[in-house]
């Protein structure tokens, strides 16, 4: 199956994140996403419950029905890493954005394409909207809440990238 473009995922950072090492009472998080056959991940800070990654991890989407996982972890030294948190990306909204970009004419900058409200289908924590840029990209910025964890939030930004020669997003893709 063909590439039809790259999703830039932008880890910005976490926000009261579950204590694991009781005791230094922090963490040492770090986050991978999965979707399909590929995993990316971010470096782990240490001892930080309210981390700033800014990491921009990179996915080649094939097929736009796969969901895309994210699971965090506190790393340890000398025992299994400890789970905190796990949550899904919806982009279905964010490629229906992007879709609807190629099909119109010209947009001013800072205009917001859709906005997407937390809902049972997504792991959002607050609105969300889907934003094109001045230099002509479209970005969603996610304040997603972890789920299974006691504590935790995490930022992240979502960036297109057609690959050159490639159908992408047109329509009927």
């Amino acid at each position: 199956m063909d590439t039809l473009g790259l999703l830039k995922i932008m880890v910005r950072r976490g926000i009261n994140l579950a204590i694991r090492d009781v005791v230094t009472g922090t963490s040492d998080p770090y986050v991978i996403i999965t979707m399909g056959e590929q995993k990316v991940k971010t470096r782990y800070i240490k001892k930080n419950c309210n981390p700033e990654w800014n990491e921009e991890l990179i996915l080649s989407i094939k097929d736009l029905n796969v969901p895309i996982s994210l699971m965090m972890f506190d790393k340890d030294t000398f025992s299994d890493d400890d789970p905190m948190g796990t949550a899904v990306i919806d982009i279905q909204p964010y490629i229906e954005a992007v879709r609807l970009r190629k099909s119109v004419g010209q947009l001013p900058s800072g205009v917001a394409l859709k906005k997407v409200q937390p809902s049972e289908t997504n792991d959002l924590a607050d609105e969300s909207c889907i934003i094109l840029e001045n230099d002509n990209k479209i970005t969603q910025k996610m304040h997603i809440k972890l789920k299974d964890v006691e504590s935790g939030e995490l930022i992240i930004q979502l960036e297109w990238a057609d690959i050159p020669g490639s159908k992408g997003l047109e329509p009927g893709y």
